[in-house]
């Protein structure tokens, strides 16, 4: 069955606060296989994710040795009190360093004085004994979450939306080289597991096997600042501008021609490019520079013909000196170099 992009549940997470979406083990496993040499003698903090029921809990503590992990930290924020027979409950947090139990219940964890949030004193206290964050933030607070994690300079894999890339305090670190998207998105994350109350949206939406109720939103990401080798590899140019200059229209408000597609790239054009956000999925600093976000010369949005296409990113190739089907000496160093560090994985 065709997967079909569904945006209503993450436009009303948004819109709503409704940020439980709950990662699968298998998109963890899937996304965490690439990073593996991070994590020797790290503590590994999971600052959104209920210690008893988290996968993101269960994936470190079940690949603890293989990692040479030093500790795992898990912690989530508390639930407020529905009237006054329902009693506020206090966030919790467990840390688990190869001798506790695998799977504590609420009996084993230890309760914050406040309710957990991430953003609070006690959740920051650990957040700066950590070296890597990996979790599933509320994607309601995205732009929170990760400037606190640059704020305390800390290494990071997390999942979101991918129009998170939208937002100026994301894009910035991204064409600041400071952080990039991971090797899963879109399609390559197979869904979330939602709550009761949550409608089931979408062609894709099912129980699993597990009873565990399943959304597949299709526009989700992975963003980290940990090193993989997939980021080092160089797009291949294999489109042509010359001959071809009327698939790529030019910008009215920008000297720039428009590229509808990543592949579609054309590899004997020097100028500025408007290259759409999922771009930045196959993104080489070593190929390409960042110019901008979205607007022309007068400020505006990009347009062609008085109308303005999905977001665009002006991009320009470092080396115009590459040629066509091949690539310079200067980029054999350094797919060589890549292949070097690949076989040091």
């Amino acid at each position: 069955m065709k997967r079909t992009v569904d945006h209503s549940l993450l436009d009303q997470a948004k819109q709503n606060r409704n940020d439980e979406f709950y990662t699968q083990l298998c998109d963890i496993e899937r996304e965490l296989a690439n990073y593996k040499r991070h994590f020797r003698g790290k503590t590994v903090f999971c600052n959104c994710d209920n210690p008893t029921t988290s996968n993101f809990y269960r994936y470190f503590v079940q690949n603890f040795k293989t990692l040479g992990l030093k500790k795992v930290i898990c912690s989530c924020i508390g639930k407020p009190g529905g009237d006054l027979f329902t009693p506020f409950e206090p966030g919790c947090h467990y840390e688990y360093t190869g001798v506790e139990k695998e799977t504590p219940t609420m009996g084993d964890v230890v309760f914050f004085r406040g309710d957990g949030d991430f953003r609070s004193a006690e959740s920051v206290a650990l957040l700066k004994q950590s070296d890597i964050v990996v979790t599933n933030p509320p994607f309601s607070l995205f732009r929170d979450f990760i400037a606190l994690l640059m704020e305390h300079q800390k290494k990071f894999l997390v999942i979101g939306n991918i129009n998170a890339i939208t937002y100026k305090e994301v894009f910035s670190l991204i064409q600041e080289n400071k952080a990039w998207m991971g090797v899963n998105m879109g399609r390559g994350i197979s869904g979330f597991i939602v709550p009761e109350h949550y409608e089931l949206y979408g062609l894709e939406a099912r129980i699993n096997d597990a009873g565990e109720r399943i959304v597949s939103t299709n526009n989700c990401m992975w963003l980290t600042n940990l090193d993989l080798p997939a980021r080092h590899d160089l797009i291949p140019l294999v489109k042509t501008y010359r001959g071809s200059e009327g698939e790529y229209p030019r910008f009215d408000n920008c000297d720039a021609i428009n590229v509808d597609r990543t592949q579609n790239i054309p590899g004997d054009y020097d100028g500025l490019m408007g290259v759409p956000i999922t771009f930045l999925h196959r993104f080489n600093p070593a190929q390409f520079r960042i110019v901008r976000f979205r607007k022309g010369d007068d400020h505006k949005d990009l347009c062609i013909g008085g109308k303005a296409p999905y977001f665009r990113i002006l991009i320009q190739r470092i080396s115009p000196a590459d040629s066509l089907f091949g690539i310079s000496g200067k980029q054999a160093r350094f797919e060589n170099s890549c292949s070097d560090f690949r076989l040091a994985q």
